[in-house]
């Protein structure tokens, strides 16, 4: 996966920060957002984080978009 992608999560993730159900358990199976980030360094140096991709989803009403980090495996790639 790369920046720009388009991405569906593809298992069952829980978050308690989305912006319409804070503090409150949110499953986010299912929804779809775009891949931001994958990061693989920090200021130069090689790094393995166990989140390594970050992805913005689009919150209807709220002033910013929900951002997460999540493994390869819970994402499937979309077509266009």
């Amino acid at each position: 996966m790369k920046a720009g992608d388009r991405v569906r999560v593809k298992e069952s993730v829980t978050f308690y920060s989305h912006p319409k159900h804070r503090n409150q358990a949110f499953d986010a199976k299912g929804l779809e957002g775009a891949v931001i980030k994958v990061m693989e360094d920090w200021n130069g140096k090689p790094i393995s984080p166990t989140l390594p991709i970050l992805v913005e989803f689009p919150v209807e009403g709220a002033k910013k978009p929900f951002r997460a980090h999540f493994k390869a495996d819970e994402l499937e790639l979309l077509d266009g």
